[in-house]
């Protein structure tokens, strides 16, 4: 166990005017309120704290952080209180130790409520002082360091607490390092077996390339050395847990990986960064698409670099990172390099220099924290500050500050239809972080998007591959049948327009709206595509509106085949279905899985339906759980203006339960007897189920049946419809999904 002149010691080789007498106050204190207590692995107690203080003291922290490490469980575990500790050592570091004890630790496996409070108490916290955060990452940091002592249930639960609050909390604070250290450790306790497997698979690799590691370095070392440039130059390996996880996320093998060995480059100031960066790139030439300069425009972490890949001695690829010691430092140690104190409202460093009173990632912290405890919700809380930290998706900011959720890949179009359809529908373009930006740019948290709209856009149809979210796809759907639609409609107007000139009359839409029914339309618009898609004849319309109107003579009649042809080519737009519905899951990451109505979620289905294969979307129903649509529904126009209630979903089918889904078919039959036992047989013979019929439309040639079916998936669905087209008393076949 370290001694109290050897603490003092470490603290003295950065900061040589060391108040020595608190840090021997808060030891002594300490230790003796700790007295005879042990861990579980049998040490003394103290040397918890003891330790913790030394992790802090690796970070170059002052002296009243080092104190407050050593004080840190004396509230929560001996008969110290709050008042003691503000006589002692000033309410400043009581109200430190006060905050940490307060933070109970979080029980993955308790109450979610309880978590979620637990949680928020422990992020206010770290919004008031910094210091907070920094003691509480020593501490679970050795706590992980020491966890074998631990029962294999508690080691378990701790460590996955750790990979999921704790690592994701030091990575976004910039303390790389101690992120990849709790990852390690965490790793390592909840799959050891994978651990060993990758750290084994690392280590043959190393090994084998040697070699190669030292030929790049000393390639690089003649390099400066040719150029008159001073440069330290070092390799650096890929963790374990990093590379388990891009093999898990990107579906590859071990021997698929190409960056498993990088090299930093560390030089005096950032004009030699440059200078580097271009000694690198005329000797060797750069990977298109590689090249990152984190310099010039910083990560939200305060993260400074430049990142580029060449094509270096051997025609190997090399992975460079090139900055000066100060970046290295922030790199390394993330907002701990800054060691931010709150001292009437300044700041100095562990030299003694003056700083801002927030790093960049400090104060997106303190932003992000304010914009999440406006909620009432602690659930709410919690599952957005875990999605924060998991970066299972990405936050980005309207010029206005307003905070958009999105999932990881999102682009702006996204972006802009999170914030309403109308911009979504009318965007043609986007700023990102001032600069013009492609729309399909994915997004990175704490973005800054401006959204450039124009009233004359309409979303083109293939901004539906780009886009990751069940509502930016509908309403991109939605658009574009629209667009359609409306292109047809004025087609239909020329046609009528001709057709009534020729019968020495003048066409105008108001004629229309009165014998609507007589056309079987809804709308005006609706009688006008039809005629433009060659669904309604010109004749019918001018029967319908002058009922004693006579037809030219079939031999005068204009032929009017060209719009069925037309028909049937825009018809192929609407094919949604025929597509295939592994794209669907693949463009839906992070989405919730959906089995059917008897799997574990209260799931239910709309109306018209939806099978496996057809892109869908969950709406969220109070009460109820979720409802799923297929994406081009109709139906989904009601919700447009209510974001929180979009549910992006995808199929998640166990082969080995069968279920069958429900789909809505239009099928228009011959009015003879007979005909709705064929159609009932083949479906029958289809291995599919009728679970409701209705008689829409009855006429003397024609019935209109509404079929609601069970059917395996949208396969099995396209293949009874196929069936029952050649049915010889079917004349039509429809799906009724929008």
């Amino acid at each position: 166990m370290m001694r109290q002149y050897e603490l003092v010691e470490r603290v003295q080789r950065y900061k040589p005017d060391v108040n020595e007498a608190l840090l021997n106050k808060a030891y002594v204190y300490a230790m003796q309120k700790h007295g005879h207590q042990k861990r579980a692995s049998g040490d003394p107690y103290f040397s918890h704290p003891l330790e913790v203080a030394a992790i802090l003291t690796e970070m170059r922290m002052d002296e009243a952080t080092i104190a407050v490490a050593l004080l840190h469980d004396t509230i929560e575990d001996t008969s110290a209180t709050r008042q003691e500790i503000d006589q002692l050592f000033g309410p400043d570091m009581g109200k430190l130790v006060e905050g940490l004890t307060k933070l109970k630790k979080l029980d993955l496996v308790s109450k979610k409520a309880e978590q979620a409070e637990n949680l928020r108490k422990l992020l206010l916290a770290i919004s008031d002082d910094v210091r907070v955060l920094l003691v509480k990452l020593a501490d679970r940091l050795h706590n992980m360091r020491t966890l074998g002592a631990m029962r294999p249930d508690k080691r378990i639960r701790i460590a996955e607490e750790t990979m999921d609050i704790y690592a994701p909390l030091a990575g976004r604070m910039g303390m790389q390092d101690m992120r990849e250290e709790l990852e390690e450790l965490a790793f390592r306790t909840i799959n050891p077996e994978a651990h060993k497997a990758v750290t084994q698979r690392l280590e043959e690799f190393f090994d084998r390339n040697q070699g190669v590691i030292e030929e790049v370095e000393q390639a690089l070392s003649d390099l400066f050395v040719e150029r008159a440039l001073y440069a330290e130059v070092k390799s650096r390996r890929k963790k374990p847990w990093s590379v388990f996880r891009k093999m898990e996320t990107k579906a590859i093998s071990f021997e698929q990986l190409s960056d498993l060995i990088g090299f930093r480059v560390v030089v005096a100031n950032v004009e030699n960064c440059y200078r580097a960066l271009g000694a690198i790139h005329t000797t060797w030439s750069m990977v298109p698409g590689r090249f990152k300069d984190y310099i010039s425009t910083p990560k939200q972490n305060d993260y400074r670099s430049i990142h580029t890949t060449v094509v270096g001695p051997s025609r190997q690829r090399v992975e460079l990172q090139i900055r000066t010691q100060a970046m290295d430092t922030v790199a390394e140690y993330g907002v701990a390099a800054h060691s931010i104190y709150k001292d009437h409202g300044s700041t100095t460093n562990a030299a003694g220099h003056s700083v801002s009173k927030d790093s960049n990632a400090y104060a997106w912290l303190r932003q992000t924290i304010e914009a999440l405890s406006e909620g009432d919700n602690p659930e709410d809380f919690l599952e957005n500050t875990k999605l924060e930290l998991f970066q299972d998706q990405v936050f980005a900011f309207t010029p206005k500050g307003r905070l958009i959720a999105l999932p990881r890949g999102a682009t702006p179009i996204d972006f802009a239809y999170a914030v309403h359809t109308d911009v979504g529908d009318t965007c043609v373009g986007a700023k990102v972080n001032g600069r013009v930006m492609p729309l399909m740019t994915e997004l990175k948290n704490g973005d800054e998007v401006e959204i450039i709209r124009s009233k004359a856009q309409v979303p083109p149809a293939a901004w539906e591959s780009i886009v990751v979210t069940g509502k930016a796809r509908s309403a991109i759907r939605r658009a574009t049948k629209n667009a359609i639609r409306k292109q047809y409609s004025g087609l239909g107007v020329r046609i009528l327009e001709r057709a009534f000139e020729r019968a020495g009359k003048t066409f105008s839409r108001e004629q229309i709206k009165p014998v609507l029914h007589r056309l079987a339309r809804k709308d005006v618009e609706d009688v006008l595509a039809a005629v433009g898609r060659g669904e309604l004849s010109s004749v019918d319309v001018m029967r319908a509106v002058i009922p004693d109107h006579k037809p030219e003579p079939a031999s005068a009649k204009p032929r009017e085949e060209g719009w069925f042809n037309l028909r049937n080519a825009a018809g192929m737009l609407f094919q949604v279905p025929g597509r295939k519905s592994r794209k669907s899951t693949d463009d839906s990451r992070g989405a919730l899985p959906i089995r059917g109505v008897r799997g574990d979620l209260p799931v239910s289905f709309a109306a018209e339906g939806a099978v496996p294969g057809d892109r869908i979307v969950g709406i969220l129903e109070p009460g109820k759980g979720i409802t799923i649509y297929p994406i081009q529904s109709p139906e989904l126009t009601a919700f447009d203006d209510q974001p929180e209630r979009w549910i992006d979903v995808r199929w998640d089918i166990d082969e080995a339960a069968k279920e069958r889904f429900p789909a809505r078919v239009s099928v228009t039959a011959i009015n003879e007897p007979g005909s709705l036992a064929a159609i009932a047989q083949v479906v029958a013979a289809n291995d599919a189920n009728i679970h409701r019929l209705d008689m829409v439309q009855t006429a003397a040639d024609f019935t209109e049946m509404l079929f609601d079916l069970e059917v395996w998936d949208l396969k099995h669905l396209n293949n009874l419809i196929r069936e029952l087209k050649d049915c010889s008393s079917v004349s039509a076949v429809r799906r009724v999904n929008g």
